[in-house]
């Protein structure tokens, strides 16, 4: 059974956040509590597209080792950089010097240790909400906070980046949860594509906006073997949407629209979601990339603060401006958390959230001389389809253009085997616990949306800062069924785990008093769900139904324990207020050892809890 939440009927949850739902348990077309409200926006100057080539992120090389492994340094900078030939140079923030960040390549069963170092200004490239967790973030005091999490990993809870461990430029100033300068990474778990990204306490929007991302390739020493495509013919990707300013800057919006309540919020202001103007794939805007007529291996990922990726190729005549017929498929071959069992061809579109990962093979050997158009159809806001017709869509339909040199195939050694990586599937009946959470939205004291994480118990939302509840023990298995009763979609991420989608089923047909979950009930995962993931979609008036093991299983993955994050990794919801804290216990005790540590001001709070982050 569902723990607890048993007496809770879909109207009575609906209802408790400020929605009404017939005696049938239908779900309103709009669960939506809080209606959304419009931005302070802004137009980039008009750039010519497709007159520039994608660049690729370069290998970063240790520096030396520690305790017998590779030792990386890694400065963060602010540089200025060209991003397109048509503006002057934009002023970024970036790994190394560079947006995105170098590729850290690394071997599965080899540790490496990485030290993360601040070289960053004392004032923000990008208007700072001082509001946002002002009660635990010096902001009067601190210069720019930095912190990286290397999303994907399997990692000790020191190593993590989580959003209280920040520190500033030469590690100045730490936060409460600052324990370590070297970052451990195991690298124990299957190979996969990974990548690091910044996730300071209440401005990871800002930081990752500004530029502080990049690959993490996790790679197995029997990979090749299976012949994929390598070296030039495998190509990093990741998708993000700007806007500029005339002057070549990053332009951030400064708060919400002008209206009546406009006086009683803070300036700046965070706002819902963002979404760009202008199509940045791998620090360039508007790119084109020029390829061979064979097989290439493409590791996709949606590095975009809110907006979401509903991909295809479609064949496109450049000088009108038009596309046609569609073009090659893609072939997915890995997900969030390694290969699949087997290649699974997309036949209709490659859906990705913000943090999702694809590992595709796309062959060209039959489109030589021809130009295609990586095309987006999803909408924003996103509600898990395309046909939405709202005001506030801000469609780029168009994300780069592909151009097949030559006139006939060429030679092509690499293939596509039919069996991949191991992923052995988790039992539903070996479930330990069944968890339910919410994701819901309500407003702030300033009248702001802000987007919540809730339970059983509190259907309505935690904040970050309430008492822990998501307490799973090591070495157990749960069921989480994630529902969502907001107005658009949440891609959900869990920090250290990868689970398996079990499948998706209307909000208005799930039994929260039912025994178990049956697979054979649900909508089954959607393609670019199999094998496994550490981010899953929930769509409005969905539930999505997930299995996580934690720890190592079948072999694969590691044993840890201690204080994680769970969120919603659309990243002005994560900033504001869609993140949760999650203790993995150890599995021979109900209490873990590290002791957490409460803020000063709790003792003056009627509901207040340990910081876990």
């Amino acid at each position: 059974m569902l723990r607890g939440v048993g007496a809770l009927s879909i109207p009575s949850l609906l209802g408790a956040v400020g929605k009404t739902a017939a005696a049938s348990n239908s779900v309103p077309d709009e669960p939506n509590v809080v209606p959304q409200v419009a931005q302070i926006s802004q137009s980039s100057p008009e750039l010519e597209k497709w007159v520039e080539e994608v660049p690729r992120p370069g290998v970063m090389e240790p520096q030396g080792t520690k305790e017998g492994q590779p030792y990386y340094e890694v400065e963060i900078q602010e540089v200025e950089q060209d991003i397109h030939r048509d503006l002057p140079p934009t002023t970024v923030w970036g790994y190394d010097g560079q947006y995105p960040g170098p590729t850290i390549e690394a071997t599965r069963g080899e540790p490496i240790y990485i030290r993360w170092q601040n070289k960053l200004p004392d004032e923000h490239l990008l208007p700072v909400d001082t509001t946002i967790h002002d009660e635990n973030v010096p902001y009067d005091t601190t210069s720019s906070r930095v912190v990286t999490h290397l999303h994907g990993g399997n990692v000790e809870h020191e190593s993590d980046g989580k959003p209280l461990a920040w520190f500033t430029r030469d590690f100045e100033e730490t936060g409460p949860k600052f324990t370590k300068k070297d970052y451990y990474y195991v690298n124990d778990q299957p190979a996969s594509t990974l990548w690091y990204h910044d996730h300071s306490l209440g401005i990871t929007r800002l930081n990752v906006y500004a530029g502080l991302a990049g690959f993490y390739l996790l790679r197995d020493e029997s990979e090749p073997e299976l012949d994929l495509p390598g070296g030039e013919y495998e190509i990093p990707l990741v998708l993000q949407d700007r806007t500029f300013n005339d002057d070549g800057s990053l332009f951030y919006p400064t708060g919400l629209s002008e209206d009546d309540r406009a006086e009683s919020r803070p300036k700046p202001s965070i706002v819902p979601q963002f979404y760009g103007d202008t199509s940045v794939v791998n620090g360039k805007a508007w790119p084109q990339l020029t390829v061979e007529p064979r097989k290439y291996r493409f590791r996709l990922l949606n590095g975009a603060n809110s907006r979401f990726y509903n991909l295809k190729l479609l064949e496109y005549d450049e000088s009108a401006g038009t596309t046609g017929e569609e073009g090659p498929s893609f072939t997915l071959i890995g997900n969030d958390g390694g290969f699949l069992s087997e290649p699974v061809q997309i036949n209709e579109r490659l859906q990705l959230g913000s943090s999702k990962r694809a590992d595709v093979v796309v062959d060209f050997s039959d489109y030589a001389g021809q130009t295609l158009l990586l095309h987006n159809n999803a909408p924003a806001l996103f509600r898990g389809s395309v046909d939405d017709d709202v005001e506030e869509t801000k469609p780029l339909p168009e994300v780069m253009v592909i151009n097949i040199e030559g006139t006939e195939p060429v030679e092509d050694p690499s293939q596509v085997p039919s069996r991949l990586g191991r992923v052995p599937e988790i039992p539903v009946d070996s479930a330990d616990h069944n968890r339910y959470v919410t994701l819901v939205t309500q407003t702030d004291e300033y009248d702001r949306p802000v987007h919540l994480l809730g339970t059983e118990e509190n259907i309505t939302g935690n904040h970050l800062y309430d008492p822990v509840t998501e307490t799973p023990t090591l070495d157990t298995t749960e069921i989480w069924s994630i529902a969502n009763i907001t107005g658009m979609s949440h891609p959900i991420h869990l920090h250290l785990v990868h689970f398996q989608v079990l499948g998706h089923q209307s909000f208005s047909d799930f039994n929260p008093d039912a025994d178990t979950i049956d697979p054979e009930s649900l909508d089954p995962p959607r393609t670019n769900e199999q094998g496994w993931n550490d981010t899953v979609t929930v769509d409005p008036g969905e539930v999505a139904h997930i299995i996580v093991h934690f720890g190592e299983y079948d072999g694969l993955f590691n044993d840890q324990t201690g204080h994680y994050m769970w969120h919603c990794h659309m990243l002005e919801h994560e900033d504001h207020d869609m993140m949760r804290p999650m203790e993995v216990l150890p599995d021979d005790s109900g209490n873990n050892e590290e002791k957490c540590e409460w803020p000063v001001d709790d003792e003056n709070r009627d509901s207040g809890g340990p910081i876990f982050e």
